[in-house]
């Protein structure tokens, strides 16, 4: 995620948000630490490491926002700076829905054109989570980076084991005048804050190419 302002659909939202609601919220934090920062399977920090942390609002109503960053490598930013908000909750005992924005930011980039926002959605049933992010806005504007100019679509399972461990499975695919059209898969394993991983993508050249990436992080979230 990127560097990002709080909107003012944001504000409008919280400062809407009941006494009682605030007196239940809850406010987290989270540190990570990776060998290999991976977005949509394309590396973020050219293949070194990356730490990152964020801190996270979310209410009994279902609504959410937060803040998270991280270094990054590509282009000509070093930093990358995300604010998002959303809202989620259930639909049955096992369906599960999240909707939200996000505004990916680097605030370092001499460019200052590199800044781009989607908005996104997501349904979860019986382990499986498909989710749906369109591109809503992006500083470079003019064709191509416009609204709707580009999709990503991914569809994830996770298989919990006994042992206490759970498996992930990904595939995802990128389209749009915006991106260059890929597909990713991924497959994880996760314990006690750890999780290993590989990826792969389809791209045929430069650092994002088709070679298998790993990576393995760990992960820690405490409640403020």
């Amino acid at each position: 995620m990127k560097l990002l302002k709080i909107t003012s659909i944001a504000a409008v939202v919280l400062a809407a948000t009941s006494f009682s609601q605030v007196a239940s919220a809850e406010v987290t934090a989270n540190v990570s630490v990776t060998n290999n920062y991976l977005w949509r399977g394309m590396e973020q920090t050219g293949g070194a490491a990356a730490v990152s942390g964020g801190i996270d609002y979310a209410s009994d109503s279902g609504f959410y926002a937060g803040t998270w960053a991280s270094n990054a490598s590509w282009g000509d930013m070093k930093t990358e700076l995300d604010v998002y908000f959303g809202f989620g909750g259930d639909i049955s005992e096992n369906v599960s829905y999240d909707v939200g924005y996000v505004y990916f930011a680097y605030p370092d980039s001499v460019a200052n054109e590199n800044d781009f926002s989607e908005i996104y959605a997501s349904i979860s049933a019986s382990g499986f989570t498909f989710g749906l992010a369109v591109l809503a806005d992006s500083e470079a504007g003019g064709d191509g980076g416009e609204f709707g100019d580009s999709i990503y679509a991914n569809l994830d399972y996770g298989i919990a084991l006994d042992s206490g461990a759970e498996i992930g499975l990904h595939i995802g695919d990128y389209s749009g005048d915006f991106s260059s059209d890929s597909t990713d898969i991924g497959v994880s394993i996760s314990k006690d804050s750890f999780t290993f991983g590989v990826s792969k993508t389809d791209l045929d050249d430069g650092a994002d190419s088709d070679d298998l990436k790993f990576y393995v992080s760990y992960a820690v979230d405490f409640t403020l």
